[in-house]
């Protein structure tokens, strides 16, 4: 190795690496967490140790040269080894201690998550439980979550999961949208009725299609890309929306529409990273997390 490869700054290849994600000075900076001329000198104090451009200026945007695209692939594989390592370290951590992330759903972090972290406060006092409410996929290959509760199954080869049950979910509204819009009697009825959507509106109608139901995205006159937003729409009137059955059970005000219906059932999947379940720590909340969904 040159004595120039040996002495990079991890820092500098770092900040090189971010900015070259996310485009811009500014947004790898915040990022980073610093200020936007000190990512620049770190950048530029790679640039001077290469002795070549890695960026040029377009617009308001930052893009490669040739020579930055070149050793991106190269930078790539020192910053996922360099996870890995850390990954590693974070792994053989046997005390039962420190922050462990977990994501979720945002319903879920509201509705599931509180009775198995009152458990853990229990079980280990000095763990700190961070919730990630978010029903994007986080990356535990970057240390986004530790643990992550999905409704798919990741194919990370480094990322083991485990299926804890499956869920039933129905269709509910409000007794006061009930009361005054009718209660259905048939699937057929549900045509003249207003629903909430949440999420993937289109994608849900794919799946009810071949179920017989007979609405289509007129029917869907509100929504939120937030479960809990759009739940909370559903709880003071403004349609019918489908929800997990334990998380409606507990909802006051609520009736399940069309009872006799089949429930929608999916999955419940538990996820950490490989190295990661040898943690003690970790491990400890991945067991209290699948003990509590299995039983629920």
């Amino acid at each position: 190795m040159s004595d120039t490869a040996s002495s990079f700054d991890w820092n500098h290849i770092r900040a090189f690496l971010t900015t070259a994600d996310k485009g811009s000075l500014s947004a790898a900076a915040r990022e980073l967490g610093l200020t936007q001329p000190t990512l620049g000198r770190q950048v530029a104090a790679l640039e001077e140790d290469l002795g070549v451009m890695l960026f040029e200026r377009v617009g308001r945007s930052l893009e490669l040269t040739a020579a930055g695209g070149e050793l991106l692939e190269h930078v790539r594989a020192m910053g996922q080894a360099a996870d890995r390592v850390a990954l590693a370290a974070s792994g053989q951590n046997q005390t039962v201690e420190g922050r462990v992330a977990i994501t979720a759903s945002d319903v879920y972090s509201v509705h599931l998550l509180p009775p198995v972290l009152r458990e853990l406060r229990t079980k280990a006092p000095k763990l700190i439980i961070d919730v990630v409410a978010s029903d994007d996929v986080q990356d535990l290959m970057r240390r986004e979550a530790d643990i992550a509760i999905r409704h798919v199954r990741p194919d990370q080869p480094d990322l083991i999961a485990r299926l804890v049950r499956e869920a039933k979910g129905y269709f509910y509204a409000s007794t006061e949208y009930l009361d005054h819009r009718g209660r259905p009697k048939t699937v057929e009825d549900l045509k003249s009725h207003d629903f909430v959507g949440s999420g993937d509106v289109p994608r849900m109608l794919e799946y009810l299609k071949p179920l017989g139901f007979p609405i289509g995205l007129d029917n869907f006159r509100t929504g939120s890309d937030s479960g809990l937003v759009a739940w909370e729409m559903c709880k003071q009137g403004f349609g019918i929306s489908p929800m997990a059955d334990d998380v409606a059970e507990a909802t006051s005000g609520i009736e399940r529409v069309l009872p006799d219906l089949a429930p929608i059932v999916f999955p419940i999947w538990l996820t950490t990273h490989r190295e990661l379940h040898t943690s003690r720590r970790i491990r400890l909340v991945f067991d209290a997390l699948a003990e509590h969904l299995t039983r629920d």
